[in-house]
């Protein structure tokens, strides 16, 4: 079973992108995050004619996500993080899929930092942690995938000095990375990549994709059920240098059959 997530960067942009890493690549689940689209105007039916059934968070120009899976609909779970009435920003949805309970997650950049979008940054990390919780204790195999625009260790960069003043890289922004790894939760590309240097994300900017001046942001996080069926983890970086593509590579993680 393969379980991916790719921030595509504006679904409608990328759309042929995206349709055709599915037919190359064919995840069983695919999380996506940053559609940028309103829930009416998700392009559900292209998807649909792809082999996917889906459900979507929509947020018109910003933000959104959204769970694909091969040949089935995923099951609804939750959209939105509880804890703060007034975010109406799309930024989570969880669901049954396959026999496994996934979250595609888009965590807030958190710059300007300091101000009060790293300060919302932070809160939304405790939220993501609180709901963690919750799932964990279904004792069910899980994965929170998603750009969690969290750089964890130095060796997930190109450049630290580059990212220092970064609200992706700060001590804050690893530290609440870090808990929820604490809490039992195994970074799946960490797993079988441990040295670092494996990027998901590439800047438009600074010629980055041609010098690989990337870093890693797009993570997996494995219940323990999982984590026992994990056979491999790995970033489809090819994608990223194809034309107009998104700014992340796709990433995935392959667990055996239950």
């Amino acid at each position: 079973m393969r379980i991916a997530t790719f921030n595509i960067n504006g679904i409608k942009a990328r759309l042929p992108r995206l349709l055709e890493w599915l037919d190359e690549t064919r995840p069983d689940v695919a999380c996506l995050q940053e559609i940028k689209t309103s829930d009416d105007t998700f392009p559900a039916k292209d998807i649909e004619a792809a082999g996917y059934g889906a459900i979507w968070h929509g947020q018109k120009g910003f933000n959104g996500v959204a769970i694909l899976a091969r040949g089935e609909t995923p099951v609804e779970v939750r959209r939105g993080l509880e804890g703060e009435a007034e975010d109406e920003h799309s930024r989570y949805l969880e669901a049954d899929v396959k026999g496994v309970r996934i979250a595609s997650i888009y965590l807030p950049n958190g710059n300007p930092q300091p101000g009060p979008k790293f300060d919302y940054k932070l809160r939304w990390m405790k939220r993501l942690r609180t709901r963690a919780a919750e799932i964990w204790a279904e004792e069910v195999p899980a994965v929170l995938a998603g750009d969690y625009n969290v750089i964890p260790r130095d060796v997930d960069t190109y450049s630290v000095k580059a990212m220092a003043d970064d609200a992706l890289m700060q001590p804050e922004s690893r530290a609440a990375y870090r808990r929820l790894l604490g809490d039992g939760w195994t970074d799946a590309i960490l797993s079988r990549h441990p040295a670092g240097g494996v990027w998901t994300f590439w800047d438009y900017q600074m010629n980055a994709w041609p010098r690989d001046a990337g870093f890693r942001i797009d993570h997996l996080l494995l219940s323990p059920a999982a984590a026992d069926r994990l056979i491999d983890a790995q970033v489809d970086k090819e994608f990223r240098g194809r034309e107009k593509a998104s700014d992340h590579a796709p990433t995935w993680v392959e667990l055996s059959e239950a």
